[in-house]
């Protein structure tokens, strides 16, 4: 990764965050606990930051229809942020399937 790399990531970052900015004041607070969540489970794609991406497209139609963000999303966001990865590797599933090989090695 160089330098370039490294500048356009924070670019892109930068604007991903003013994104959330924009939003509502409680769709942003329940996008920080998506993101909190997500970066604890850690899906495999959410590097790439599209999922995120996907849910503040999701997060701006709501707010411009009216809708209040658990009117979308419902009252539990865990299970929101399961749903949303349920056929999604995350690094732990990795890791479970590691340390269950190397117990089953003789």
């Amino acid at each position: 990764m160089g330098i370039q790399d490294i500048i356009e990531g924070k670019k892109q970052w930068r604007a991903h965050v003013a994104r959330v900015k924009a939003l509502p004041q409680d769709y942003q607070i329940v996008y920080k606990e998506i993101e909190r969540y997500f970066f604890k489970v850690v899906p495999i794609d959410l590097p790439d930051g599209s999922l995120l991406s996907v849910i503040i497209d999701f997060f701006a139609e709501g707010a411009a229809s009216g809708k209040g963000v658990l009117e979308l999303i419902g009252n539990d966001v865990a299970a929101f942020c399961d749903d949303l990865i349920k056929d999604s590797r995350t690094y732990a599933d990795i890791c479970q399937e590691s340390r269950t090989h190397s117990r089953d090695a003789p």
